[in-house]
């Protein structure tokens, strides 16, 4: 009887919380967001799940926060936990809504950042998988800053692939899709475009064009970089890797 009475007491606690209160935690999660304190804004996000497991936005942010979380991990054991964190929340996006602009990208980023940790065929695998989310992504939304990120990072990543990654694609899975560097530099143009506040997509995109030959443009992405704003904890990072490539390109 006192079980049945905790569960109870449980479902109504839960019950009780409205939309006005998941708007208070989605707000203060932002707020966290906004300060650069990423896990303390991750924990918000996972709570708005506690009470709605089916939040859309909550697990599309704990799915992108988890990706950019696992970056800074120093171990790969505590890398790996997140990514998988990460792809979970994705999934479970993406039940909760296959058109979603959001769910597809972060299923994108989640997927991406697990393959920098593998290799061969696994690696080769998640290339075309990145691709297919990223596609749907901007077919949802055309707006989608990050999904023009990660489709101008993937592009620059399969046309730098070496002759035996090409062949161990073609081998396994009948060949990956066409990518060259100058799409590459298109979509990390369509995304400062949208958004001219991104500090890594100047980063990715002074690379495209250091690639390119453009040593000019390079420098010109890197110094806007580097001038921006702090937006995610990353960014520190972000720009000290803009001022390395700064000084290989002076």
């Amino acid at each position: 009887m006192r079980i049945l009475l905790l569960i109870w007491l449980s479902i109504f606690s839960i019950s009780g919380v409205n939309a006005q209160d998941i708007a208070g935690i989605i707000k203060e999660a932002q707020r966290l967001e906004a300060s650069l304190n990423e896990k303390a804004a991750y924990n918000q996000f996972k709570e708005v799940l506690i009470y709605q497991p089916h939040h859309r936005q909550a697990l599309t942010k704990c799915s992108e926060l988890c990706s950019r979380i696992s970056k800074r991990e120093k171990s790969k054991i505590v890398r790996e936990v997140y990514y998988d964190f990460a792809k979970n929340y994705a999934i479970k996006a993406l039940a909760v809504d296959a058109t979603s602009s959001d769910a597809n990208a972060v299923m994108a980023i989640a997927m991406g950042r697990a393959a920098l940790e593998k290799s061969g065929k696994e690696k080769i695998a998640a290339v075309k998988d990145i691709k297919k989310y990223c596609d749907l992504a901007v077919k949802y939304n055309p707006n989608n800053v990050v999904a023009w990120h990660i489709i101008g990072k993937w592009h620059y990543e399969v046309s730098n692939l070496s002759g035996i990654e090409r062949a161990a694609a073609k081998v396994f899975f009948g060949g990956l899709p066409p990518a060259t560097l100058k799409e590459s530099i298109q979509a990390y143009e369509r995304a400062k475009l949208i958004d001219p506040t991104f500090v890594l997509n100047y980063l990715e995109l002074a690379r495209a064009y250091k690639r390119n030959d453009e040593k000019l443009k390079a420098i010109q992405m890197i110094n806007i970089a580097i001038s921006l704003p702090d937006k995610t904890e990353d960014d520190t990072n972000i720009k000290a890797d803009a001022k390395k490539l700064l000084k290989e390109l002076q």
